[in-house]
C-alpha cells in the first residue's frame, strides 16, 4: 500500500481546510474525553495542553529554523506575569468572567511576543553555542528580575490571581477541572494550529533554507535574518500562551516554577516526541507530565527505606529523563513521533517488497546468473532508500 492508495482523513480537502479541519475533529475529541476523566486527570490534561505550547513553537525553532533556545521557561514566565498582572488590574477595576481570561491571555502573549522579538533580533546575529548561552542567561535571571522588581513582581513568592470559576451557562455541566482542562485544550488547538499553517506555508520553507544553508538561501532572495526573528517571535508567542494558561491552571506564577531545570525539560520533550513535529510536541508534553507522577506513584508503591525515598525524590525523573534521552537517540534519533513513519514504510514496504519480488522472480525465469543486472533499476535503490531513511532525523515531515 502506497502514500496514493492509503486510507486518510478527508481525502477531498487539501492544504489550509484540512489543517483546520483535522484541528478541529481533535479538539472536539478532546474536550469529549474529559468526560471520561476523574478530576486530577483533568488537571494532569490541562497542564499537558499548556507545555504543549510551549514545546510545539520551540520544536518549531529548532527542527525548522536550526536556532537553539535553552530560555523558553522565561518565555513562559513571561506570559504568566502578564496574564497574572493584567488579570489583577482587571479585577481590580470590576471585570471578570471569560472577558478578564482573554484580555490577560492577549497581554501575557503580547509580552512574550515582545521579549521573544528583541531576542530574535540578537539571535540572528548568534550561531550555535553563543545564541544557546544567550537564552541561557534569560532565564537564569528570572528570579534576578523578580527580586529588584518586588514591589511589582513580588520576589520568590509570585503574584497570585484571582479565582476563575465555570461560567454560569456550564456550571450543571462540568466541574471546575474539567472548564480548566477546556480552556487549555481550546488555547493550545489555535496555537498549535497556528504553527502547524505556519510549518506548512512560505514562511515553513524559508525556515528549512535558512536552517540547511543559511548562505545558499541569502543567494536565492531569503532575507534570513528575518526569517529568523519571526520565527523565533512565533515560537515565544507560544510560549508565553503556555505560560497564560499555566497561570490560569494554578492561579499563581513564581519565578520557582521557571527555573532552569525546567526549561532544559521542554528542550528534552521536544527531542523525545521529535523535533519539527507537532505530533512529536504533543507526545514530548505528555510525558514530562505523566512520567514522574507514575515514577512517584512506582517509587511509593514500593515501600522503599526512609533515607533512600529522600535521596530519590525529586532526582528519580531527572535521572529517567537523561536515560530515556539517551535510549531514544540511540534507537530513534527521529523521536517517538517517528515511530509513526515507521510504521507507515512498513506499510508501504510491500510495494517495495513486492517490486523486488518481482525482479527476483523475472531474473530467476530468464535464467540469469548472479552476475546477471536486475529488470528494473528503480526498484531496489527504492528500498534502500527506504532503509537509509529510517536511520536520519526527519526533521521535515
Amino acid at each position: 500500500m502506497n502514500a496514493a492508495t492509503r486510507p486518510r482523513l478527508f481525502p477531498g480537502l487539501t492544504g489550509t481546510p484540512r489543517v483546520l479541519t483535522i484541528a478541529a475533529l481533535l479538539t472536539v475529541l478532546a474536550l469529549g474525553g474529559t468526560f471520561l476523566l476523574d478530576p486530577f486527570r483533568n488537571f494532569q490534561l490541562a497542564t499537558a495542553a499548556a507545555y504543549f505550547c510551549a514545546v510545539a513553537g520551540l520544536s518549531l525553532l529548532i527542527g525548522l529554523s536550526g536556532q537553539l533556545s535553552l530560555g523558553h521557561a522565561a518565555l513562559m514566565a513571561a506570559g504568566g506575569y502578564g496574564y497574572a498582572l493584567t488579570s489583577n488590574a482587571l479585577t481590580d477595576a470590576g471585570v471578570d468572567g471569560v472577558p478578564r481570561f482573554v484580555m490577560s491571555l492577549v497581554a501575557g502573549v503580547a509580552i512574550a511576543c515582545l521579549l521573544g522579538l528583541l531576542l530574535g533580533l540578537a539571535a540572528a546575529r548568534l550561531h550555535g553555542p553563543y545564541l544557546a548561552g544567550l537564552t541561557l542567561a534569560l532565564v537564569i535571571a528570572v528570579p534576578a528580575i523578580t527580586s529588584v522588581w518586588s514591589g511589582v513582581f513580588r520576589g520568590d513568592q509570585g503574584l497570585q490571581t484571582a479565582y476563575n470559576p465555570v461560567p454560569t451557562a456550564l456550571e450543571r455541566l462540568i466541574a471546575l477541572e474539567q472548564w480548566q482542562a477546556w480552556v487549555a485544550i481550546i488555547v493550545a488547538s489555535v496555537v498549535v494550529t497556528a504553527l502547524a499553517l505556519v510549518r506548512r506555508g512560505a514562511l515553513g520553507l524559508r525556515m528549512r533554507a535558512v536552517r540547511d544553508d543559511e548562505t545558499a538561501a541569502r543567494l536565492n532572495g531569503v532575507p534570513a535574518r528575518h526569517v529568523k526573528v519571526t520565527a523565533f517571535t512565533f515560537s515565544a508567542a507560544a510560549a508565553g500562551a503556555g505560560g497564560a494558561v499555566l497561570c490560569f491552571i494554578t492561579q499563581s506564577v513564581g519565578p520557582g516554577g521557571y527555573t532552569l531545570a525546567f526549561s532544559l525539560l521542554l528542550v528534552v520533550a521536544a527531542v523525545l516526541g521529535g523535533l519539527g513535529s507537532i505530533g512529536g510536541a504533543a507526545i514530548g508534553s505528555v510525558v514530562i507530565v505523566v512520567l514522574p507522577w507514575a515514577l512517584g506513584a512506582g517509587a511509593g508503591a514500593l515501600d522503599l527505606p526512609r533515607e533512600l525515598e529522600q535521596r530519590l525524590s525529586g532526582n528519580l525523573s531527572l535521572l529517567v529523563f537523561g536515560a530515556l534521552l539517551i535510549a531514544v537517540m540511540i534507537l530513534r534519533p527521529d523521536g517517538l513521533a517517528g515511530l509513526a513513519g515507521t510504521w507507515r514504510r512498513r506499510g508501504s514496504g510491500s510495494v517495495a517488497s513486492g517490486a523486488a519480488g518481482s525482479a527476483t522472480t523475472a531474473r530467476s525465469s530468464a535464467g540469469a546468473g548472479a552476475d546477471a543486472p536486475l529488470p528494473s533499476a528503480t526498484s531496489a535503490p527504492d528500498a534502500t532508500a527506504s532503509s537509509d531513511s529510517s536511520r536520519t532525523i526527519p526533521i521535515e515531515r
